[in-house]
């Protein structure tokens, strides 16, 4: 199997971008993105540290984040598992992706630029939900900012679909690994369990 080795043949395989894919670039949220940001409960961190690459899902009764300024958005790190691995890249290395879908909508907002974690009561307390505060919050400066077309949700037709009947559960995947793990005990209990625990 040949690869491309270099940008000039990839280059020469694609051609020229369009140029809007080019002019939409903002390095400040207009008051559109504001508004689209803060429609957002469901974000996709990503993040790069010497492990290498990592992705999460953010998401939350309400905006995933907080846009403090034009440049400047908080997110806060809220109950997980405490693998940390988005953090831990933070602390390493500060350059973040974040990917924000609204339901219904074929478009994504999509923001490069660097962050930091914050523990600082002031910041955390800027955040509840049902009591509960998040131990810490990401402090994301914005670098660019700009909305994907909606060709690959509009590909895949994601909100008019249910493809996840037959497909493995949670407790399919722990079982898998742990063979004397029981995987049907898990799903059926993890809805109470996780009721209480997402905040």
């Amino acid at each position: 199997m040949t690869r491309i080795e270099t940008l000039e043949e990839l280059e020469a395989i694609y051609g020229a971008p369009s140029p809007r894919s080019l002019t939409k670039v903002v390095t400040r949220l207009t008051p559109a993105y504001r508004e689209w940001i803060g429609a957002s409960r469901f974000a996709i961190l990503s993040t790069v540290g010497p492990e290498g690459t990592d992705a999460t899902p953010r998401g939350d009764d309400g905006p995933v984040v907080q846009v403090a300024d034009d440049r400047t958005l908080f997110l806060p790190d809220w109950s997980g598992n405490n693998r940390l691995d988005n953090l831990r890249n933070i602390v390493r290395d500060p350059r973040v992706s974040l990917m924000f879908l609204v339901p219904g909508s074929n478009n994504v907002v999509r923001v490069n630029g660097r962050a930091s974690v914050s523990a600082d009561p002031e910041l955390t307390g800027r955040f509840e939900q049902k009591g509960r505060h998040p131990k810490t919050v990401m402090i994301v400066t914005l670098h660019e900012a700009y909305f994907q077309c909606a060709k690959a949700v509009m590909r895949a037709d994601l909100w008019s679909r249910d493809d996840a009947g037959g497909l493995p559960t949670a407790g399919d995947f722990l079982q898998e690994a742990e063979p004397d793990f029981d995987g049907a005990d898990y799903d059926l209990t993890y809805p109470d369990h996780a009721k209480d625990r997402l905040w």
